[in-house]
């Protein structure tokens, strides 16, 4: 068993309207972009654009000194350092009859869908050495609760389906107490394929409408929703699904290689567990020793050991709050603040307090403020930082009582002390302004992380509990290797850089300047990690 993370358990609440909003969406045949039926289509995500009413928009630039020399440095071996057991893990979903053993595939959790006649193969699988998880629906749940130990079950995971989370984690929780020695999972079942996509397809007013191709590309990443997740189910490391996009001779061959190894590696960079839908070709090709489906598994079987032996005891780092109950407006915002790699950690209202915001340069609020969440706040702009409080019922605050500086009319600045608040009169209608107008909120001397030529790259950045060290999880969601620039606040003289594909680990010398640490990662296939370390006293210093 791999080691798991403690988290606090905190009162359930509510089934997010944003979580809801996303399930419709997939019942009616509609993807996430169709729904969301935004204005400025025509400019959403044009390059060059002028700023949103929040401020004007400052952009961050490379200098010349920015290009790294080869690494010359010995190599350090730090994977035996960071190569504790990860929190987060890969199940396999098989449907198929025959299942190879589980020495051979190199996997343990296995999760099979639930069917009367699938007792055997339960049984059997058990017996090829792996942890069997029974997949299962709410009502299924309870009866087999009490048989699942029986048929030697490592556990069973509750997929929800329509039903709300609020009474599904009720349920859950109950089935917990009556049957303690049972390992009770809740699935999320409605995240999307992690791809790029050249154009966004959005419906506005039932009228199909479609981005320019030269626009910037459109990714579909799950982050948003594990943000989500964590801030509203903290009681379990995230556990989600989603269903292939599979179109032409794909629906019979099944997904690519790197397809498998980008939805590996974004749950193990985002670190939440996954089940990972293995197509029938592929399960039936592992099944009958078919060399192709082994060459095939081999490949994937490399991102499957990297993110098994992730560090743990990672903090994600994080310049901007997000304050939001069951608004479904702010998902997008969400999705897009992570999309900008600007790093957001999502809050509940009955969290906020002064010290629970005391390390963010940002705090964007969606619900009505409560007068505790005011005067939170309130305390957070008085501090010399921003608030962007989404206000479209025009209520009085605290801050009222200063003269507002006009915006244009979806937005008014008020200054409180120090800082000041920016009220938006209108929901937020275009996310990537939205987004890239918080980026510009957040001074250039305290961003956290910035890439660079990278269009189609997520880095998520993360601090070692323990000793201040800094690690990045890079996605390249274009699956074709690049060249990524990134720059991380801090002063780390000695960086390594591991791959799936090369291994552990390459050193990098980086250039440190003012306070920043910036290196070059000369090809990112399609996931890789950098540790930071501030431990080398005789690195050169630029300035």
């Amino acid at each position: 068993m791999l080691f798991r993370p403690h988290y606090c358990c905190w009162d359930l609440i509510e089934e997010p309207l944003w979580l809801r909003a996303l399930r419709e969406a997939r019942r009616s045949g509609l993807t996430r972009p169709e729904m969301l039926k935004l204005p400025r289509v025509g400019r959403l995500f044009q390059l060059g654009r002028t700023p949103g009413p929040i401020l004007q928009h400052k952009q961050l630039r490379f200098t010349e000194h920015t290009n790294l020399t080869k690494p010359q440095r010995i190599i350090f071996f730090i994977c035996v350092l960071y190569a504790a057991p990860g929190w987060a893990r890969v199940f396999l979903e098989w449907t198929q009859n025959v299942v190879p053993p589980s020495k051979t595939l190199g996997i343990n959790e296995l999760v099979i869908p639930w069917e009367p006649k699938r007792l055997a193969f339960i049984q059997s699988a058990r017996a090829r050495g792996y942890h069997v998880y029974i997949e299962c629906n709410l009502e299924e749940a309870a009866s087999l609760a009490s048989s699942a130990a029986r048929y030697g079950a490592a556990g069973i995971i509750v997929n929800p389906g329509d039903a709300q989370l609020q009474s599904a984690e009720r349920a859950v929780r109950k089935l917990r107490a009556i049957h303690p020695q049972i390992n009770f999972l809740l699935l999320n079942p409605n995240a999307i394929q992690p791809q790029m996509k050249g154009t966004l397809v959005i419906n506005r007013d039932g009228v199909l409408q479609v981005t320019s191709p030269t626009a910037q590309p459109w990714l579909d990443t799950n982050l948003a929703l594990l943000r989500l997740e964590q801030a509203f189910r903290p009681a379990q490391v995230p556990l989600y699904t989603f269903n292939w996009t599979l179109l032409g001779s794909a629906r019979q061959q099944g997904p690519e290689v790197a397809d498998y190894e980008l939805a590996v590696a974004e749950a193990g960079a985002f670190k939440a567990d996954l089940i990972l839908p293995l197509h029938e070709s592929l399960q039936n090709g592992l099944a009958r020793n078919d060399d192709k489906a082994w060459a095939t598994w081999r490949e994937i079987g490399k991102y499957l050991h990297f993110y098994a032996n992730s560090p743990n005891n990672l903090v994600p780092e994080a310049n901007v709050a997000v304050i939001t109950d069951d608004n479904p407006e702010s998902f997008e915002p969400i999705n897009l603040l992570a999309r900008h790699n600007i790093g957001v950690r999502v809050l509940r209202p009955n969290q906020v307090s002064e010290s629970s915001l005391k390390n963010f340069d940002v705090a964007i609020v969606f619900p009505n403020l409560s007068p505790q969440l005011t005067q939170a706040v309130s305390q957070f702009a008085a501090s010399g930082r921003t608030a962007v409080v989404v206000n479209v019922s025009k209520k009085s605050y605290l801050w009222h009582s200063s003269k507002g500086i006009e915006n244009g009319a979806a937005s008014v600045s008020y200054p409180v002390k120090k800082g000041r608040v920016v009220e938006l009169r209108e929901p937020v209608s275009d996310p990537e302004t939205f987004a890239r107008d918080i980026r510009g909120l957040i001074d250039n001397v305290k961003i956290k992380i910035s890439l660079w030529n990278a269009l189609t790259t997520v880095g998520v950045l993360y601090r070692e509990a323990s000793n201040g060290s800094k690690t990045v999880e890079l996605l390249n969601y274009s699956e074709d290797p690049l060249e990524v620039q990134v720059r991380v606040k801090g002063v780390f003289p000695q960086v390594w850089y591991e791959s799936p594909e090369g291994g552990c680990c390459k050193s990098t010398d980086p250039v440190i300047r003012d306070g920043f640490t910036e290196f070059q990662i000369p090809s990112l296939k399609i996931s890789g990690r950098v540790h930071l370390s501030r431990a080398n006293p005789h690195a050169s210093f630029q300035r």
